[in-house]
This record gives structure tokens, sequence and C-alpha cells, in this order.
């Protein structure tokens, strides 16, 4: 019995541990801005679909769950934080549904250990970066209008998606090899 509380205790710590290296790994994907043709890029959206291809969905979700609540309490985890505000404010800010498109694009991920096909394994990873622009776009146009919407929220980061898709599910299959540690 005594050998299975300190299992489950091991599991929980991993587990923990992995959460916050998943957050960490968010943080600095949203600080680093990658030189990209129209506007610079971040690696968030890669590494959410990355999260909830090596995490699975269970584990990907408390990891943008706590991420979230880390962005939500004021730490500056977000891409452009602290300069352009924290917190909830921040939040509540154009790039809000884009955030809360994590959560559906993580889960979405999360299912692409289950495919074998290489194509449906892409509609997958597809899929996931859809949703964050599917709850991202329609909440910068509240804020903005559909025009500014379009342009800066989807018509310059069209190319810099395709091109995370074509690597993550290029390299889908040894991503799933970490998952065994997960």
């Amino acid at each position: 019995m005594e050998l299975v509380k300190k299992l489950e205790s091991a599991n929980i710590f991993k587990k923990i541990s992995l959460i916050l290296l998943g957050t960490l790994l968010l943080t600095i994907s949203a600080k680093i801005k990658v030189p990209f043709y129209p506007v610079p890029m971040t690696m968030q959206t890669f590494v959410v679909v990355l999260i909830g291809i090596t995490f699975g969905w269970k584990l990907g979700l408390a990891t943008i769950f706590a991420y979230l609540f880390e962005g939500a309490i004021g730490l500056p985890v977000f891409a452009g934080t602290p300069e352009k505000g924290i917190g909830i404010i921040y939040m509540m800010g154009p790039t809000g549904g884009y955030l809360v498109g994590f959560i559906s694009s993580v889960f979405i991920a999360g299912f692409v250990n289950l495919k074998k096909n290489i194509f449906v394994k892409l509609l997958l990873i597809s899929l996931s970066v859809f949703a964050i622009y599917l709850t991202g776009v329609p909440w910068l146009a509240y804020l903005a209008g559909w025009e500014i919407a379009y342009t800066w929220g989807i018509k310059n980061f069209v190319l810099a998606e395709v091109f995370k898709i074509a690597i993550l599910a290029i390299s889908a299959e040894k991503l799933l090899k970490l998952r065994k540690f997960t």
C-alpha cells in the first residue's frame, strides 16, 4: 500500500511539473518574435498544438487553464505583457479571443495520437489551429471591426500558420513518442 501511495505522489508531481513546463514554454513562445512576412509571429499557436499532441487532451487542458490562470492573476505570461497591460484587462483586449481558442485547440490536438493516417493527423492539427482563430477573429472584430479583424487577425498570419502546421504534421510521429513520458 505504501508503494502505491508513493507511485501516486510521484505521478501527481510529474503531472504538475509537466503543467508548469508547459506554461513556461507558452510564456517563452509568447515573448519571442520570429521575423516573418508580412508581420512578425510568435510561436504560441505552435506550442499550444505541440502541448496537445505531446501531453494529450487532459494534461493539455490542465496546462492551458493553468497558463490562462497565471495571466488572469497578473503574471506577465502573454505576448506584449506587461507593456500592454496584465491580468483580466489584457485578456479582454484584442487577443482575448485567441487565448480562449487555446482551450479548444489543445483539446483537438490531444487526439492526434489516436490516428494512424498522416492526412487525418494533418487535418486534426489544422483544425486545432483553426479553433484558435474561430474565437479570436470574431472577438477582434467585435472590438475593432471585421476589416481590421481580417487584416490583422487572419490575412497577415495565414502563411505563418501553414508553416507551423506543416512542421507539426511532419514531426507528429516523433512528438507522439514523447507522450509516453507524460
